[in-house]
């Protein structure tokens, strides 16, 4: 088998497979003497230049943090945006609504306040209840609330 020098791609009878260590990876080329030669320097360089140099972690994204206090309750951010398109308001399809919109919609749904305790999905201070909100409301998009029955 004739091996070839894959650096200059000369033939000879000194080409052989040489493994070699770099940056704890294991690396195999066919070279000849001569450029086994010239790669062993290049690594002794590498290796001298590495261990006067410090490493750069690179910097991380920042993650937002969750929202720990929902801006809403019982409700997604597609039934506001559906709510205020139907009251010919300006949304966007996508990302953050502005906290007018999202005020207006609690305004218009007592329930969905993050501040409503669970008998409030049941009965606002009016003695409505959400679905009676949802009738009144004409136009609105019917709430995904389940209401609690008395017993």
């Amino acid at each position: 088998m004739i091996l070839v020098d894959d650096l200059d791609h000369s033939e000879g009878d000194d080409v052989a497979r040489r493994e070699f260590p770099l940056l704890n990876r294991t690396f195999s080329i066919d070279l000849s003497d001569a450029n086994q030669q010239r790669l062993s320097e290049a690594l002794a360089f590498i290796d001298e230049v590495l261990e006067n140099a410090r490493e750069v972690k690179q910097a991380s994204r920042a993650k937002k943090a969750a929202d720990a206090s929902p801006r809403l309750r019982g409700y997604t951010q597609t039934d506001v945006r559906e709510w205020a398109r139907e009251q010919g308001l300006d949304v966007p399809a996508r990302g953050k609504m502005s906290d007018e919109v999202v005020e207006q919609f609690i305004a218009a749904h007592p329930d969905a306040s993050p501040d409503a305790g669970p008998d409030a999905a049941a009965e606002d201070s009016t003695g409505e209840s959400a679905a009676d909100h949802a009738e009144a409301s004409a136009g609105a998009a019917a709430p995904r609330v389940e209401a609690a029955v008395p017993a």
